[in-house]
């Protein structure tokens, strides 16, 4: 019996139990589609993540901070500044595997006001403008303050989307553009002109949301309620896009002239940086990187250890992991699926067997061989697990969509070839394991005994 006999063969066992044939695929039809499912859901979150990684710079991107003064040297505690603007030449000068050097004084609980409407942002810096570079911003609207702003210590600001959403007003509720360069507004107390405006950055679930309420009717009356661009995402992304819409940028010079001249201890200035930022040149070459900035900044703070460095590798780190254990327990639960789907096709090879004894028997007592019957049992087997496998790659679409509606993601799904060919690999495997049992048993039936069995 050649292969394609065997085939036709299950497809008329198949179709001569419809109904039982069908109770079958269906285990092998949700086990590959919750596999395909589960892949694209990990892929997008995958996605998501990643992409906000590079939102905030990058695994290149490291940030010193301040850090307590070792033991060995606390006798030095009293010479010991922390991270000043001394420290940024020193390393534009002497760490040529650094890319932007970017530094950063903030000022907590910023209040923004302008005609009676308040911004309390948490995000407001004094930096330079290589902070675009840093920090992957774009300014959709005006300009990025320049040398000479920074050089005068100019009353100017960027700002992020939140901003111009509160004091005033969102493109949602107006139904148009709203572009607030050129405006001046107070930032506690002190009036500064808006130079600049950042573009709005939202997770691709957020975008597809404010489509949808754009294009839906507005069928009610009365006040409606602004949701918030970029406000929904509850994860690390979500926080990303947050805190870049949330940023106000001003020159460095003007925040230290302006509110930190003054502002430490006893009214006397304060001339640390709140953070300093680096982007090295090549990742290969971070850990040398971090050596040659951390040579020179022993340098500029007299030998004292103040400082450390904090990568985003710990980021990329947590983001395989998630990764890993997501797709480790979706396996999982797809695996037990196939199995559920394996032994009800192992169930119906097995009756199917039981049916068709005397048909066994006479086949073998006119020539057919023991591995022909095993081949032919395999290939039935093999028949409805592919069935049930392109079903099942039709189904996971369906089951993705259902499953974005019950429990949105902060990430759009991602089908994967790899997925949808793994997933198909997987019911065939299955077919064939499911059908070893039953094509033993059937190659191992004596035509004599089949030829008496009523």
């Amino acid at each position: 019996m050649n292969l394609f006999n065997s085939i036709t063969i299950g497809f008329k066992e198949i179709w001569a139990h419809k109904f039982r044939s069908l109770l079958t695929v269906l285990g092998i039809i949700l086990g590959v589609a919750s596999l395909v499912a589960m892949s694209a859901l990990v892929k997008g979150m995958e996605n998501g993540l990643r992409a906000a990684l590079i939102e905030i710079g990058g695994v290149e991107k490291v940030r010193i901070e301040d850090q307590d003064i070792p033991q060995t040297q606390m006798h030095l505690a009293d010479q010991a500044v922390g991270n000043t603007i001394k420290d940024v030449y020193a390393l534009q000068q002497s760490a040529p595997l650094l890319k932007t050097i970017s530094p950063e004084m903030r000022l907590r609980n910023a209040v923004i006001t302008r005609d009676g409407k308040m911004f309390q942002s948490w995000n407001f810096v004094g930096t330079w403008a290589n902070a675009l570079d840093m920090n992957q911003h774009v300014v959709e609207h005006g300009r990025m303050f320049n040398d000479i702003d920074e050089e005068n210590a100019a009353s100017v600001c960027v700002v992020g989307t939140s901003l111009r959403d509160e004091l005033f007003g969102s493109p949602e509720k107006a139904g148009r553009e709203i572009n607030p360069v050129g405006e001046v507004v107070s930032i506690n107390g002190v009036p500064f002109t808006i130079i600049g405006m950042f573009k709005h950055y939202e997770s691709d679930m957020d975008r597809k949301l404010r489509e949808l309420e754009k294009d839906k009717p507005q069928e009610q009356t009365g006040p409606t309620r602004s949701r918030g661009w970029g406000s929904r995402g509850s994860g690390m992304g979500g926080f990303v896009y947050r805190m870049k819409n949330m940023t106000v940028y001003i020159p460095l010079q003007t925040m230290w002239v302006k509110f930190r001249s003054a502002s430490g201890t006893n009214n006397t200035p304060d001339p640390r940086l709140s953070s300093l930022w680096i982007k090295v040149n090549d990742v290969d070459q971070l850990d040398q990187a971090l050596q040659q900035s951390r040579n020179v900044l022993l340098q500029t703070h007299r030998g004292i250890e103040d400082f450390a460095f904090r990568t985003q590798e710990d980021w990329a780190d947590q983001i395989n992991t998630s990764i890993t254990n997501a797709r480790l327990s979706g396996g999982i639960i797809a695996a037990i699926s196939l199995l559920v789907g394996g032994i009800g096709i192992m169930n119906i090879m097995l009756a199917s067997i039981t049916e068709r004894v005397r048909e066994i028997g006479i086949r073998k007592a006119i020539g057919a061989t023991d591995s022909s019957m095993f081949i032919q049992i395999i290939v039935e087997s093999m028949v409805i697990a592919l069935l049930g496998g392109v079903a099942g790659l039709i189904a996971s679409a369906a089951l993705i969509e259902l499953l974005v509606i019950l429990s949105p993601t902060e990430n759009t799904p991602m089908i994967t070839v790899n997925a949808m060919a793994l997933s198909f690999i997987s019911s065939a495997v299955v077919g064939v394991l499911a059908g070893l049992l039953p094509a033993i048993k059937a190659a191992k039936l004596s035509p004599i005994q089949a030829l008496r069995y009523d």
